[in-house]
């Protein structure tokens, strides 16, 4: 073999060295880049997180968080609902009493205007989401002294016959604000 093959091959060995170089920085570069980014958005992630549960239970207020999909829906309820009495927490009745309710034009013996579509899917969205399933052994409650969940949440407390929606007030103070979480301060001091 001459020299200048000798040469030539040498020159082709050492470029491509020096690009299997050049592949192994950018791979290793770009892959420096995704680690990064990720150990990033974790840490951004875990910072979201910890601020929403650090979020004390009484500022929340409603029984439940309600995501913003059903945010909506609450709002719809409770301008529809709360009017006239103080709004109850979906899950105090089963899912079959606020359905039979919604379609009842006889509320109570009151005669409503029923809700029409698109208003009445979102608060039905809210309501069956956030009720409870009726057991087997379960008749339908129309009334809150007759709601075995009602009776389960309010354990050693005397309530009146019948619950009055007013009544709610005496204990939980913000009701007519659809707070349940804050409570009056003979039952903040029995805790």
């Amino acid at each position: 073999m001459s020299i200048f093959v000798k040469r030539k091959i040498r020159e082709r060995l050492v470029l491509q060295q020096s690009a299997e170089r050049q592949f192994k920085r950018q791979f290793f570069g770009l892959l420096l880049v995704i680690v990064t980014w990720s150990l990033a958005m974790g840490w951004l992630l875990a910072l979201a997180t910890n601020a929403q549960s650090a979020t004390p239970s009484a500022e929340i207020g409603t029984v439940d968080v309600v995501p913003a999909q059903y945010q909506l829906g609450q709002e719809l309820y409770l301008e529809n609902c709360s009017t006239c009495h103080i709004g109850l927490p979906p899950a105090v009745f089963p899912t079959q009493t606020w359905k039979n309710l919604l379609q009842d034009s006889q509320h109570y013996g009151a005669q409503l205007k029923p809700l029409v579509d698109p208003p009445r899917i979102l608060v039905w969205k809210y309501l069956s989401t956030f009720s409870r399933v009726k057991r087997d052994d379960e008749e339908i409650p129309y009334r809150l002294n007759d709601s075995r969940y009602f009776k389960a949440l309010h354990p050693g407390v005397k309530l009146p016959r019948p619950v009055q929606l007013g009544s709610c007030v005496s204990c939980h103070q913000d009701a007519s604000d659809y707070n349940f979480r804050s409570l009056t301060a003979e039952w903040n001091n029995s805790n």
